[in-house]
């Protein structure tokens, strides 16, 4: 008895070989509903450079909260620690000035690192009302623990630029701060002479690396 072969049903391939154009047709199909999909999951700023530099600060304090928490220290901590490391003593004013908070979250920063016995605190002689905080000696270990954290990730952060992208990338996120600075008018006025300073501080290393010794 002859048998027909009769098309399959639109929609259908149960028991129907697949062929190579119908292979790539469907490959092809995926491949666009993929980057289709990748670009609709994009973040709406990814082009921008203000996007890029988020997220590489994000990368970068996450790379420095992970080796910081092993020291028993939340981020921000360390500015603390650093702070007290370069100036030996300060008020509890002073820090605050430093860091740019306000005097009750320094103060709130400074007694969570006196509970750890990383800094003390001490009234000023003559005057009780003034606070003076400096680090203890495990507080100077933690100080330098930092450096060398600071100094591993900043090695990170720039394992792919040369020497020359370096210099000139802090050139530039400089003068973008200076913008940004002049751009908040009076209330960055002190960010502005901050990020000037740099400016010019990094121009004499410039200097100093291209003269000859």
């Amino acid at each position: 008895m002859q048998t027909l072969d009769l098309p399959a049903a639109a929609g259908t391939n149960a028991g129907a070989p697949v062929g190579d154009k119908q292979k790539r047709e469907r490959e092809d199909g995926a491949a666009s509903a993929l980057e289709l999909t990748s670009k609709k999951l994009r973040p709406p700023g990814v082009r921008s450079v203000g996007w890029a530099l988020v997220q590489a600060a994000r990368l970068h304090r996450a790379r420095t909260g992970d080796r910081l928490a092993k020291l028993g220290l939340f981020a921000g901590q360390e500015q603390v620690v650093q702070a007290l490391a370069s100036a030996g003593t300060m008020t509890m004013g002073d820090l605050a000035a430093l860091l740019r908070v306000r005097p009750p979250t320094a103060s709130k920063t400074v007694t969570r690192l006196a509970a750890l016995g990383i800094v003390e605190r001490r009234a000023e002689s003559g005057d009780g009302r003034v606070v003076r905080v400096q680090l203890t000696p495990a507080g100077l270990a933690k100080a330098e623990a930092i450096e060398r954290i600071q100094e591993e990730v900043e090695a990170e952060l720039l394992d792919h630029l040369d020497k020359t992208d370096r210099r000139r990338l802090r050139k530039l996120l400089r003068k973008a701060a200076r913008g940004l600075a002049e751009a908040a008018g009076a209330s960055g006025q002190s960010i502005d002479v901050d990020v000037d300073a740099e400016i010019e501080a990094e121009a004499e290393i410039d200097e100093a690396e291209v003269l000859p010794s």
